[in-house]
């Protein structure tokens, strides 16, 4: 939260501005997601740490109920990434696609993040149709004639795009990063691109290396999924102890027959 909320007073002191049109635009606003996470992260926190203090019921019923919802709901999207692999395929590939594309120069975080993304897994673009994405972009579309698109970016592809230049020069420092090397790649020869930026979209690559590595991610699901059935169960057991605890109390006279004034 707190990272969230410093993330969006520089942004409004430095004179970016916010969009809030339809579900994306919050989701590719990496500020507000974490102010959000955030707070959803320490109500459910804290409600586990002070019922568990103050043996509060409800405080201990809310955190669990929380815990079993989330956990319900990522079994949901697991199971339906199972079911319909096809369809989230085409909605990462579409309209998830299509949105990352053309909010990149929206967000400053957020076109760090795709840089990073595509830096990280050495790709170009998002869907099947690799670096060709990026003309869905409006500084970089390279389908309307020069005069539509005055941008220097046009029919580029981002500097992230560019293959790693890691070569030294003679003093054995590292080559200046030529920032310019995407530019007007979009209408050169395949040949010519290959050779200078990833193609690939990030899609095909991340699915590649999922399968490359899917025992490994199963294993740390499976993990997740037991910590957090672990939490539950325990969080349960502490509601039923404090329950027979307190029907005991009941049941125990408070002022024995036996007792005189």
């Amino acid at each position: 939260m707190g990272i969230g909320t410093w993330a969006v007073v520089d942004k409004w002191t430095s004179g970016e501005g916010f969009r809030f049109e339809n579900i994306f635009d919050f989701l590719f606003n990496l500020a507000f997601l974490l102010i959000v996470v955030g707070g959803i992260i320490f109500i459910v926190s804290f409600a586990g740490c002070i019922g568990a203090l103050r043996e509060n019921m409800c405080l201990l019923k809310f955190y669990s109920i929380c815990l079993l919802v989330f956990f319900l709901g990522e079994m949901a999207l697991a199971a339906l990434g199972f079911i319909y692999p096809n369809k989230i395929s085409e909605f990462m590939e579409g309209s998830l696609s299509d949105e990352l594309i053309k909010n990149y120069r929206d967000d400053l975080d957020f076109q760090n993040l795709i840089d990073l993304l595509q830096k990280d897994f050495q790709c170009c673009g998002i869907s099947q149709e690799g670096y060709r994405d990026w003309s869905k972009n409006e500084y970089f579309n390279c389908t309307v004639n020069p005069e539509d698109n005055p941008s220097v970016e046009r029919c580029g592809v981002p500097f992230s795009c560019c293959l790693s230049q890691t070569a030294l020069n003679v003093s054995g420092e590292p080559n200046l990063v030529n920032i310019m090397c995407g530019f007007g790649l979009q209408e050169k020869p395949y040949q010519e691109v290959v050779s200078k930026i990833y193609t690939q979209g990030c899609i095909p690559v991340i699915k590649t290396y999922i399968e490359g590595n899917q025992f490994t991610l199963a294993g740390i699901a499976i993990g997740v999924a037991i910590s957090q059935l672990l939490v539950l169960w325990l969080s349960r057991t502490l509601e039923g102890q404090i329950d027979s605890q307190k029907s005991l109390w009941e049941r125990t006279p408070r002022y024995p027959e036996n007792r005189r004034n």
